[in-house]
């Protein structure tokens, strides 16, 4: 699994388009896995901080009890609709997978200022990123991969 910022200097120009679509709409999806297995989304707020992307949620929330129990998560970017006369004016989204590793030591939250002792902090390790927007008359996929790197798709 690859640090925001491992993924930064495998992926600059990728990285870069990421953050800043993520840097620009505060909300975002999270995609959890259930104890039964099936999926949930909840709304979240991302951070960026020493080279790492940080997610957080409030005490005994059911997403943060999901990702104690698997650390796989999806994160959802979305954008503004694009000028219906224009597809490629579209900013495009971005998904992110990968796992959250939860934080417990006192003084790294305690930096973070998080409301109430027991707030949970996450750290996103990513194993994938996909940016996917319009170009002319073709969809435009950019993914990278951990392991693979970056690689680009286009369908008409």
């Amino acid at each position: 699994m690859a640090s925001w910022n491992e993924f930064d200097e495998q992926a600059p120009e990728l990285a870069a388009v990421a953050r800043r679509l993520m840097d620009a709409y505060t909300h975002k999806v999270l995609a959890t896995l259930r104890k039964d297995g099936s999926p949930r989304v909840s709304g979240v707020e991302t951070s960026f901080r020493d080279g790492e992307l940080w997610t957080g949620s409030m005490p005994r929330a059911v997403k943060a009890a999901d990702l104690r129990r698997d650390p796989r998560m999806a994160l959802h970017v979305t954008s503004r609709d694009p000028d219906r006369a224009d597809p490629s004016s579209w900013e495009g989204d971005l998904k992110l997978a990968g796992r959250a590793v939860e934080i417990t030591d006192a003084e790294l939250l305690a930096s973070f200022g998080l409301p109430g002792a027991e707030s949970h902090l996450f750290r996103i390790e990513l194993t994938e990123v996909a940016w996917t927007r319009v170009s002319g008359d073709e969809l435009v996929i950019t993914a990278w991969r951990e392991g693979v790197g970056v690689r680009e798709f286009r369908r008409d």
